[in-house]
């Protein structure tokens, strides 16, 4: 609907209100969707009129939209199920349960299970969580609170909450202006007479009814285009001019004074109530500067940009700004499309634009405002040199540099994990596994999407000052994090952005404030604020938008987007739509980068027929400047280029990185990197382009550097690399590919143009590496759990909540304890520290979460415990029946698989919570489906109880292990028993003890933990990678071990009382926590030795772990904050990590398996 026919709704809204038509006027607002009446809607809620208030809702929104509008309407749904038992009236709580809320049951089963058992209790206020529910009037203020707030942040009411200011009867006003110089008063009332009946029929549905004018004028169709032209409101002005531009029925018409200020009336951007949402421009308009004649090229690009939008307002701003003679006739050409496929729009806006731009200087007097100085270069500059490699252990689909750190290197993999390399130092700074920080609060259709597969990450990219990143991924989801120190990134937010694929994203500064641009396969592209607030939406593709590239020149602001269909558009930042609508060099999926300077605009894309094209546009006309040779005829998949330095191209093709001088289009060189590229590679310059990183077909990427990049890498630059030409960078092709040989996930050998040479003759020894040993509490931050006095009940088992704010713990005897951690000054965030005392949690009613032990030997039994995702439930047994707890009440749900057998080990299902791999003592593997209380599948295949259970969802496996040293691979589709592996026991030592597992954050790599070593895995081949054994100061039998949540450090406790933290790519030791470190000397003298039986690790931070102790303590560890992190990475000897360390505490006798690809 345009805007005019959207301002006529207001007015019909305003002369309704005004009648009194009440029914009528919320008939309209509901089904016009334009204004949405908080107050009506309040009224409808304070009177308990449920049946109204959702029907009004729907005119706007649907329950299934958003995760603003499900909680909406859900709790909407829930106030009328409390209010039906609050009233004892329980057949109507069994209909509003059945009909109303059983939608919710698909996205939170559990909470809809929680929901039902209130039918049980006599009043619903015996649940903890509803012992404060008042009377029904205060219950329904209170939900009303949350449901403004709810609206108010819901994107799809954003410009429907605030009426228009207008003046009282405009609706008349109009009528009696156009009219009152046509005809006579009485047609006026007839009009009158004619809407107030017309609508009044619509709006009753009283449609049946015909009534007859006895005049042959289509009076409601006249009208009505009278409405939406407006031009006859032009005769009322006092110095007409011709062709006038009215735009608006909420004011009257005016002409500015013949040879007046061409002034423009400011528009505000389009976002919203202020207070909700607060204006893109919250500093002010753009400055209304004069810019410079780039704003012409631009133009020539933005034929029909309005001169009326927020942004061109201010560029065009009196008549200040230059432009080119010869580039206004650009601009008025006729619509023949310069390039192929282009289409240039005029307009009438267009012709306002170019009467307010002046001749100034010439075309040669015109560049770039930063002027670009020719500099002498060479060959050598490219980066060719290969240093290193890295494996990153899942394909590499994104990379970016940071903006002001040139060695630190931001990688997104198709398993969903983000990486933070520093190259300089080969850290793996930080990395995050892919996880959904909040799912219960997005759209069902989200969460229906997101239980299928891995999600891959589509984009990776920084925000310019390096202080925030993003990533894109392959389903809905956006993640924003801030980095404001190099090991440590805190989320920032996490958006649905898109329905299906986010195809990529980007920051700008419109405005001069922080935002994300996106685009998606639901053919849109969105603007956001770094808090999550949709800016902007724009609209106008036929096909998935596959690219953006935001950009600016001088004042002006822009977009340009690309779609799968080789559409390519541009947008300024307001609602009037793109600016330009033309194809890319044969309708290929493109996507655009400008020059490091900004001046030169590029493209780079492949057809569907598979051909590439690497092209130079000319910004002033829209066409193509020149189109570089050298891309093959039929590609596989979409060509990715790069540029740098102002001066080259870089395209990853066939196996190879090709390298193009912008002026010139034939090929200057390519280069294979030694082999083992992938057959499309994706590459990255540095800001500086001294560092090139291209992704290889093994999962891990190549560095390749110039002279100046080998020394920000510590690597000496090979001393042939001052002759190299054209030539000796060229691939032979004859010559076969050749994969890098990788060790311990770094290939640390330099591969040169000449001479490989090792890291170890050029790496920086100034600064020795030394094991980190925490040997007292000051070295570290310490809290003990409190109310854990009883030492005769150890901790056998512990988990971190999902949420990161407590930690629970399962006792030898069955008593479950739960601590949490409370949000105040000292702990804004929440979450568990070892700076806070936390609470010992239990509920008002004083339950304890106690297993079932009646009849069990404890000696002998093995407990077991897990945790629902959303810490909703607890499941856990101690020889005993198996007990799920609620874990706000403590109360037991059910009980289930009563002994003998009796249950040693548990696992949710990582896509069905109703599924649960239980281990047994006899050695099976029972599959049991909570929902029906059923055992699906028993799988046999161990000699002794089971031990572990971990799951693949990558791998689509279950893995278990045995107190028999074995390992078992399952299929989860079959549950067939598809490998069977005992673990290699270091020579003399026998095979006793617990075995367990546990998958490294990209689903393929298994850490497995016996007490005489630890060992990863390949767990698609279960080949064994690297092993280490107990030795030196670190020779007890290992107790636990377990990942960090980014799956960068292993945690190890020993039988003696140590710590360890290995380094969890090589095993290499890199910090020792001794016993000394937490424990008092009294308990360290004691006669009974004190060690942690087990180890969690912090789902959110990385460094911090807890253990639990044979004396039934329990301690939360961090490092000191001046320090951030247990120890440094070990170094590299001699190209093989793994070699002896200086330190005897820190020698590593692993053994290194080499990885079968």
């Amino acid at each position: 609907m345009s805007s005019l026919s959207r301002e006529l709704v207001f007015l019909i809204l305003q002369f309704l209100e005004e009648e009194k038509f009440k029914e009528s006027v919320h008939k309209l607002e509901k089904e016009s969707g334009f204004y949405f009446n908080m107050k009506y809607f309040e009224d409808k809620v304070q009177a308990g009129e449920w049946e109204e208030v959702e029907k009004y809702l729907t005119g706007f929104t649907k329950a299934d939209d958003n995760r603003y509008s499900m909680k909406i309407f859900f709790e909407i749904r829930k106030q009328k199920y409390l209010e039906a038992l609050d009233r004892q009236d329980k057949a109507k709580a069994v209909e509003i349960l059945v009909t109303d809320l059983k939608v919710f049951s698909t996205f939170n089963e559990e909470l809809y299970k929680e929901i039902t058992q209130l039918l049980v209790l006599g009043n619903f206020r015996e649940n903890e969580q509803l012992s404060k529910y008042g009377d029904t009037k205060t219950a329904r203020s209170i939900m009303l609170i949350e449901l403004k707030k709810l609206i108010e942040a819901n994107p799809l009411f954003r410009d429907k909450l605030v009426f228009p200011a207008l003046k009282s009867s405009r609706l008349r006003t109009l009528i009696n202006q156009r009219y009152y110089y046509i005809f006579h008063d009485n047609l006026f009332i007839i009009y009158l007479l004619f809407i107030r009946y017309q609508l009044f029929m619509c709006y009753h549905h009283a449609t049946n009814i015909s009534f007859e004018f006895k005049f042959t004028i289509p009076v409601d169709s006249l009208f009505l285009s009278d409405m939406s032209s407006l031009n006859w409101q032009h005769q009322l002005c006092k110095n007409p001019r011709s062709n006038p531009d009215i735009k608006t029925l909420f004011t009257d018409h005016t002409c500015n004074p013949p040879n007046g200020p061409l002034a423009p009336t400011a528009v505000s951007l389009p976002v919203g109530k202020p207070a909700a949402y607060p204006a893109l421009g919250a500093h002010g308009p753009f400055p209304p500067t004069a810019a410079t004649a780039n704003a012409n090229a631009l133009a020539g690009w933005m034929a029909n940009a309005s001169a009326s939008s927020s942004v061109q307002a201010a560029v065009v701003t009196a008549s200040s700004i230059p432009v080119l003679p010869n580039q206004v006739p650009i601009l008025k050409r006729p619509l023949t499309p310069p390039a192929p496929g282009m289409v240039d729009y005029q307009s009438p806006e267009h012709e306002q634009l170019m009467k307010r731009l002046r001749p100034a200087q010439s075309v040669d007097e015109v560049t770039y405002p930063i002027p670009r100085h020719q500099t002498s270069w060479s060959v050598e500059d490219l980066p060719g040199t290969v240093a290193f490699t890295i494996h990153q252990g899942s394909l590499v689909t994104s990379m970016s540099f940071h903006p002001s750190h040139p060695t630190v290197l931001l990688v997104g993999c198709n398993s969903g994990e983000i990486t933070l390399w520093e190259l300089g130092s080969r850290d793996k700074l930080v990395s995050k596994a892919f996880k959904i920080w909040d799912l219960p609060s997005y759209s069902m259709t989200f969460q229906a999407a997101v239980k299928e597969t891995t999600i891959s990450v589509n984009k990776v990219s920084w925000s310019p000052d390096g202080n925030f990143l993003g990533a894109a991924f392959a389903k809905h989801l956006i993640h924003l994090y801030s980095c404001h120190v190099s090991n440590d990134l805190r989320q920032q937010k996490e958006i649905e952005a898109h329905t299906g694929s986010v195809n990529d994203l980007a920051f700008a500064y419109p405005n001069k404030q922080l935002c994300v641009v996106t685009c998606g396969d639901d053919k849109l592209i969105k603007v956001w604020d770094l808090n999550g607030r949709k800016l902007f939406n724009f609209e106008g593709h036929e096909a998935p938008v596959y690219s953006v590239c935001p950009h600016h020149k001088e004042n002006i602001q822009f977009i340009f987007s690309t779609a799968t269909d080789g559409k390519i558009k541009a947008w300024l930042y307001d609602s009037m739509g793109s600016r330009v609508d033309y194809d890319a060099p044969g309708h290929s999926c493109t996507t655009m980068l400008y020059s490091a300077d900004g001046s030169r605009l590029f493209s780079c894309g492949t057809s569907k027929d598979g051909e590439s094209f690497l092209v130079e546009w000319n910004e002033s006309e829209g066409a193509i400047k020149r189109t570089y040779k050298g891309l093959r005829k039929k590609s596989t998949d979409v060509v990715q280029f790069d540029t740098t330095q102002n001066h080259f191209l870089a395209v990853g093709e066939d196996g190879q990185i090709k390298f193009w001088d912008m002026d010139n289009i034939n090929l200057l060189t390519s280069i294979d990197a030694e082999g083992g590229l992938a057959s499309i590679p994706r590459l990255r310059f540095n800001k500086e382009g001294s560092i090139l990183a291209v992704t290889t077909a093994d999962s891990g990427f190549k560095i390749l550097a110039n002279a100046a990049g080998l020394r920000y890498v510590k690597i000496s630059p090979p001393s042939a690399i001052s002759n190299v030409s054209p030539l000796n960078l060229k691939v032979e092709r004859s010559s076969p590919a050749r994969p890098s040989p990788i060790l311990n996930g770094v290939d640390p050998i330099v591969r040169g143009m000449e001479k490989p040479r090792i890291v170890e003759e050029v790496v920086d020894k100034a600064k020795p590496w030394q094991l980190t040993e925490i040997v007292d509490t000051v070295q570290c931050q310490l809290v003990t759990m409190p109310d854990t006095t009883d030492t005769s009940v150890k901790v056998v088992r512990l988990l971190y909540t999902n949420s990161g704010v407590g930690v629970l713990a399962l006792g030898a005897n069955g008593v479950q304890k739960l601590w949490k951690w409370a949000r105040n000054e000292q702990n804004p965030s929440g979450k568990a520290t070892a700076s806070v005392v936390p609470q010992h949690w239990q509920p008002n009613s004083g339950l304890l979460m106690n297993n079932d032990v009646a009849g069990v030997n404890l000696e002998e039994a093995v407990p077991c415990i897990a945790l629902s995702k959303n810490d909703s439930y607890v499941m856990s047994a101690c020889g005993g029946k198996i007990s799920l707890f609620n874990m706000m009440t403590f109360k037991v749900m059910t009980t289930f698989m009563s002994p003998p057998p009796a249950s040693t080990f548990l696992a949710f299902h990582p896509q069905d919570n109703n599924i649960i791999a239980i281990g047994m003592e006899d050695s099976t593997i029972h599959i049991y489906n909570v929902r029906v209380d059923e055992v699906k599948s028993k799988l046999r295949g161990h000699q002794k109880r089971i031990t572990g259970l971990a799951f693949s969802t990558n791998l689509n496996i279950l893995v278990s292990s045995g107190a028999d040293a074995q390992i078992c691979v399952w299929s989860i589709d079959t549950w067939e028993k598809r490998k069977l592996v005992p673990i290699q026991i270091p020579s003399g030592k026998a095979p006793n003890g617990d075995t367990r597992v546990q998958f490294h954050a990209d689903q393929i790599r298994l850490l497995i933990v016996h007490e005489t070593q630890l060992a990863i895995y390949d767990a698609a081949k279960m080949d064994r990678i690297r092993q280490w054994i107990p030795q030196d100061a670190l020779s007890a039998p290992i107790t636990y071990a377990a990942y960090s949540c980014n799956s960068q450090l292993i945690y190890a406790t020993f039988m003696d009382g140590n710590i360890g933290v290995f380094d969890a790519d090589t095993l290499r030791l890199r910090c020792r926590i001794a016993p000394t470190a937490y424990l008092s000397p009294a308990i360290l003298n004691g006669s009974q030795p004190v060690f942690p039986l087990v180890v969690a690790t912090h789902p959110l931070e990385p460094n911090q772990l807890a253990i639990g102790l044979n004396d039934g303590s329990v301690k939360v560890m961090e490092p000191m904050e001046l320090e951030g992190r247990w120890g440094a990475p070990p170094p590299v000897d001699n190209g093989i990590l793994g070699a002896r360390a200086g330190s005897s505490s820190g020698a590593s006798n692993h053994t290194v398996e080499p990885i079968q690809r």
